[in-house]
């Protein structure tokens, strides 16, 4: 398989029109994984200034926003003030003909504009409606403010995340809202699928904080039934070893995972001291958790005196779990990412082309793709007007109007 993007072809979701709303990640992200699997998805922004995410990136080269190339692609992009009446006129009338509207602002704001699921079944039974917040749309905190960094502490994830020294610790990516969005989109998908037998739509509910909570675990009857609290413990599973970062002779880190009895035999004679798997405090997995600390010295003493290829080449040859720590850097060059096309390099009307992440998961006869990166502000609203019946005069005033 190519790294290089295909020539377009339809994806499972071909032919279902899915209307964006709201802006930044948790609902635009759900967007953006339709859009991926071959939706026509038409993004509403405000005309202005559109989504905040394209300014949004430590990086701008060019003026251009990488993060929006990636979470705005295989959109099309309308500009539409949908808090003027015209504007909430043509949002009803693009929703008329939509299967899926997706939308993620505070609840109550769909419904002050007119456009909330009773408004909108009303013209379209069939729609589903993706409603992403911070609480979901009913309980005493629904009218908050939720941002993501909000979901991910209320709903468990901070607290567990980071070394026990520090204080709760931030995953290093927006992992709140992107889980809602992946909620979303399965709820999506679920509604689509019983609309098949009902001919109804229905709305679908993600809120961030539930979809952190939904991954985490068994975290919640831990502390119900048997009055354990997990806690942060930094790069280890406690009494599960040895599987953590090992530091390596070219100054990296690489992640081992040889817990499994048979597993840590192989790493043992790897490590040219095959006698570690018959000693008793070292045998069995209880025994070795117990002594987690000072298994995980050894292993680390072991590894500091090769580098991370030396280790990963010595370790893959005797069947034990290892792989380093990637940055960007690595994923462009490893040749695996290279033959299974992880990476895509997308062509774009600035920079040239981009590199990023390929469509996932995969599916053998009818894959997604990504046919463009995140578009200009507005660079399909005189195409999907014209759908509506608007010419290209009629489109102009609207613009002066500020309505597009």
């Amino acid at each position: 398989m190519s790294d290089t993007t295909p020539p377009a072809q339809p994806g499972p979701l071909a032919g279902l029109r899915v209307v964006e709303m709201g802006q930044l990640l948790a609902g635009p992200f759900c967007g953006q994984l339709l859009g991926d699997l071959g939706a026509d998805v038409v993004k509403l922004e405000d005309p202005t200034r559109g989504d905040p995410l394209r300014q949004w990136g430590r990086q701008r080269p060019q003026g251009q926003s990488l993060w929006w190339s990636i979470v705005g692609r295989n959109k099309k992009s309308v500009t539409l003030n949908l808090r003027s009446p015209e504007g909430q006129d043509l949002a009803r009338e693009l929703i008329g003909r939509a299967d899926v509207v997706v939308e993620n602002f505070r609840p109550g704001t769909m419904e002050r504009w007119g456009l909330g699921y009773d408004q909108l079944s009303e013209i379209n039974p069939r729609l589903i409606m993706a409603r992403v917040s911070g609480f979901g749309q009913d309980g005493p905190y629904a009218a908050r403010a939720g941002y993501g960094a909000i979901g991910e502490a209320m709903g468990g994830l901070r607290y567990v995340v980071g070394d026990p020294s520090t204080p709760p610790s931030r995953m290093g990516i927006s992992i709140g809202d992107t889980l809602a969005a992946m909620f979303a989109t399965i709820g999506v998908l679920s509604a689509l699928h019983e609309r098949e037998r009902s001919g109804r739509g229905q709305v679908v509910d993600s809120a961030i904080y539930e979809a952190v909570l939904g991954v985490m675990e068994s975290l919640v009857p831990e502390w119900a039934i048997a009055g354990y609290q997990r806690e942060r413990t930094g790069a280890i599973l406690p009494g599960i070893a040895p599987s953590n970062v090992y530091p390596t002779a070219d100054g990296l880190w690489i992640l081992i995972a040889a817990n499994q009895d048979t597993v840590f035999a192989r790493l043992a004679r790897a490590m040219g001291r095959p006698e570690l798997a018959e000693d008793e405090r070292y045998a069995t997995h209880v025994a070795r958790g117990e002594r987690q600390a000072e298994l995980d010295d050894l292993v680390a003493e072991w590894s500091s005196g090769l580098t991370a290829e030396e280790i990963e080449t010595l370790l893959t040859e005797h069947g034990v779990p290892v792989g380093k720590i990637y940055r960007a850097a690595e994923m462009l060059s490893d040749p695996h990412f290279r033959a299974r096309g992880t990476i895509t390099h997308v062509p774009h009307p600035v920079l040239g082309e981009v590199p990023m992440q390929n469509v996932f998961p995969r599916l053998s006869r009818t894959g997604g793709q990504v046919r463009w990166p995140g578009p200009e502000l507005g660079a399909h609203t005189e195409e999907v007007l014209a759908e509506l019946g608007r010419t290209p005069d009629q489109v102009a005033a609207l613009r002066e109007a500020g309505v597009v």
